[in-house]
């Protein structure tokens, strides 16, 4: 018989105190397992319900667990907040800024900063002016001493010092200064470098704004280390804002204590003493690449891959270079648009074929849209007939005028390029020659563009010298291209407007619901507006012993300024025998500033916030006069009036007319009434060098004759350079009422207020009802 030692007598004896205990060990293993299972299961889902937020209990729940989410969803909850106005407190407008993007804090992308000389400023800045300035938001010039004269179109700045490190010194100041907070990026170049822009504001666009950049050809300092770069300034460089921001305290040390004799060289010192931040030529995948041009070397001959890649090519010694460099480039990239263009139309060309409607769905020219397709008679576009020398689609109405100006040069265009096109698909073996344009036809189509169909006589030569003649048709397409954004004028709604309102002794029962109207639609608003009544009076009337027509009138003004402190209603009073617009205009023209806002009325117009607000932005002082069209309602009689919405007797009946207002009540149908023009917004100077003009085309008696008529629209339309905008104005709505036409009116004013008064009595389909009706119930 073996002995069992001490040790295994103690695992023995170990075993048998444990051995009830083992069922619970191995239920207690087995459940962790199983619940480590599900959680590596449940979050493979995307869920967790295991993590629990912990420490600091002010600390707010991770928005990802699901302990936080309900709290994360109270949080996150959009909630409306009611407006409300104290009405015990003084209504206080709110002015906007001069742009949106103030508003939002966005800021342009690009600032090209050129340094110049006082010899070098009427030339080669001229020709960086010529070549770059249109593809940039702004484009300034920097030089130590300006001359005697500034180029036209450049913002010039002026230093008062030629030494190099103050005159860059003094730039970088500038840009920090005036337009820090306005552009992520400054490039800064010398007047002799010749710039593809493009490709810059493109390089501009891929790179982070978030970080101190210093991007151009680096240089290496004499005598310094590999990392102690600058940036070349003969080629550019690019600064950003972030680091313009960090230089700007170290300008003054950098000019007292860096000496050198080029702005490059002491700008990138500068930035390598104070920030230690050196020149680099790739960033973020980006590489900047230059080129330099050797001396009476010609750009049309150079074909290297470092000049068509370049984004600065330097030196440029001559104004004529710096030319011929842009035509080389422009030339290049209307290549590699063409090349494109080309490859996008046989990818499209291919692709068709696997589209439902296959090769028949493929619209010419490839990749365009295509033609606008029409639902109805009233959508189809129609053609306009032209020849050679004349037009058959008149602006005037007229069925046939000359061909002339712009539209001459558009059709001259498009002869010339259908040539060039046959004889570019046929030659060698046949050349085209032009004898004449038999018919040609042209309409603008909103989705395509302008499209024409012409008619050619031409002569068709052989190879062999053989001649004959032949008529084709051909069909053209002018694109419509990328839409830009036209420079205007700047104009707030800040701008005090001053309504003109003439008054014949017949409209003076009429004035008094104007007057109501603005002191609802301006007084109450507290508008910055004033009016100023007009009261012409007749031969006889107002005299001695007779009665004042106008005295309601001017009882009812007096009443408005009682009722609101501080607003004056000024009126003036004329005689005239035959009241002519121009002739009245010229009387208040007299009384105010020349940069006055007029807006002419009627006793019909109902003048609000809105209105007078398109008045201010529409009317432009020296470049544009505004003149909208009201909407007239029609005669309630001829067409029933709609019960407003929600009232008992409202059913699916059409929409109301555009500016009608639905707390007003019923609503009749209108129509915008573009034979009326007697309201309008202008500014004084404006109207006052039309009429000049006018007196000085036209002298003595057919002046006068000329007067009698013209109403103050025409005189803008025949005497004025400016851009007369006519659009329809819904805010304005008139009610209707029967007019009277005076027949002292020229025979044009006449026909034109005639017209105006038949066309407010109803739609056609209204007034043929109108006749229908007694027809119908008499022959019953």
């Amino acid at each position: 018989m073996h002995k069992v030692g001490p040790p295994t007598m103690r695992l023995s004896s170990l075993l048998a105190l444990l051995r009830p205990a083992l069922p619970l060990i191995l239920g207690l293993s087995l459940g962790c397992s199983l619940s480590l299972l599900r959680v590596s299961w449940i979050q493979g889902e995307g869920e967790d319900p295991c993590v629990e937020a912990v420490g600091d209990p002010g600390v707010p729940h991770d928005p990802d667990s699901r302990a936080g989410l309900d709290q994360s969803d109270e949080d996150f909850k959009p909630r409306i907040v009611p407006y409300y106005r104290d009405p015990n407190k003084p209504y206080k407008k709110v002015l906007r800024t001069r742009y949106i993007q103030t508003e939002l804090g966005s800021r342009e992308r690009l600032l090209v900063a050129v340094l110049t000389s006082r010899a070098t400023l009427s030339t080669l800045a001229v020709a960086v002016n010529r070549t770059v300035a249109h593809h940039f938001p702004r484009l300034l010039y920097f030089t130590g001493q300006r001359g005697a004269r500034t180029p036209a179109g450049m913002q010039v700045v002026s230093h008062g010092d030629e030494r190099p490190a103050w005159l860059m010194s003094e730039t970088l100041r500038h840009l920090h200064t005036h337009f820090g907070a306005d552009y992520d990026w400054f490039f800064i170049m010398q007047d002799d470098t010749y710039v593809q822009a493009p490709r810059l504001a493109a390089l501009a666009g891929h790179l982070s704004i978030n970080q101190d950049l210093y991007l151009g050809r680096a240089e290496e300092f004499i005598g310094a280390g590999e990392q102690a770069r600058y940036c070349h300034g003969g080629f550019g460089y690019l600064l950003s804002r972030s680091l313009l921001l960090r230089l700007r305290p170290h300008l003054d040390g950098c000019r007292g204590d860096i000496l050198s004799a080029r702005p490059d060289e002491w700008l990138g010192r500068c930035l390598i003493d104070s920030l230690g931040i050196g020149c680099v030529s790739q960033h973020q995948g980006q590489q900047y690449r230059s080129f330099e041009l050797a001396k009476n070397r010609d750009p049309e001959k150079e074909g290297s891959s470092a000049f068509l890649s370049a984004f600065a090519v330097h030196p440029v010694s001559e104004g004529a270079l710096m030319y011929r460099l842009h035509k080389r480039f422009s030339a290049l990239e209307l290549e590699r648009a063409y090349s494109e263009i080309e490859e996008l139309q046989a990818q499209i060309q291919n692709l068709t074929v696997l589209t439902p409607e296959g090769e028949a769905g493929l619209s010419w020219p490839i990749g365009l849209p295509a033609p606008f397709t029409p639902h109805s008679r009233f959508e189809v576009l129609g053609w306009d007939y032209f020849t050679e020398q004349h037009t058959f689609s008149c602006a005037d109405g007229s069925p046939k005028c000359p061909l002339q100006g712009a539209s001459r040069a558009d059709v001259g265009d498009a002869v010339e390029t259908a040539l060039e096109q046959l004889n570019r698909r046929y030659q060698p073996r046949l050349r085209f020659q032009k004898r004449r344009l038999l018919n040609g036809y042209r309409r603008f189509d909103p989705a395509r563009g302008m499209e024409y169909t012409l008619d050619l006589l031409l002569e068709a030569v052989t190879q062999r010298g053989h001649r004959r003649a032949l008529a084709r048709r051909v069909s053209l397409l002018r694109p419509l291209s990328r839409v830009e954004i036209l420079p205007m004028p700047y104009v707030t709604e800040a701008t005090r407007v001053q309504l003109v309102l003439p008054l014949l002794a017949a409209e003076a029962a009429a004035a008094l619901a104007f007057l109501e109207a603005f002191a609802a639609g301006v007084l109450e608003p507290r508008e910055h507006a004033l009016l100023t009544l007009l009261l012409v009076y007749g031969p006889r009337e107002g005299g001695r012993g007779a009665p004042d027509p106008f005295l309601g009138v001017k009882t009812a003004a007096a009443e408005l300024e009682r009722r609101y402190p501080g607003t004056r209603l000024a009126w003036l009073a004329v005689r005239a025998e035959a009241p002519s617009q121009v002739r009245l205009m010229d009387v208040i023209s007299k009384k105010h500033p020349v940069d006055t806002l007029f807006f002419l009325t009627t006793v019909w117009t109902r003048p609000g916030p809105e209105v007078l607000n398109r008045c201010r932005m529409n009317a432009i002082s020296g470049w544009q006069a505004f003149f909208p069209v009201h909407f007239q309602e029609f005669n309630p009689a001829l067409a029933p009036q709609r019960p407003a919405p929600g009232s008992p007797g409202a059913g699916p009946d059409p929409p109301s007319p555009p500016g009608a207002d639905p707390a007003r009540g019923p609503s009749v149908g209108g129509r915008f009434d573009r034979q009326a023009s007697a309201e309008g917004c202008f500014y004084n100077a404006d109207y006052l060098a039309a009429r000049a003009r006018l007196a000085g085309e036209l002298a003595g008696q057919e002046e006068e004759e000329a007067l009698e008529g013209l109403e103050v629209m025409d005189v803008f339309l025949r005497f004025s350079g400016l851009h007369l905008f006519r659009a329809v104005e819904p805010g304005l709505v008139q009610k209707f009422s029967l007019r009277d036409c005076s027949p002292r009116l020229s025979e044009e004013l006449y026909h034109r207020c005639r017209l105006s008064s038949l066309e407010g009595l109803g739609a056609r389909a209204q007034l043929a009802m109108a006749l229908f009706e007694p027809e119908q119930a008499n022959s019953t």
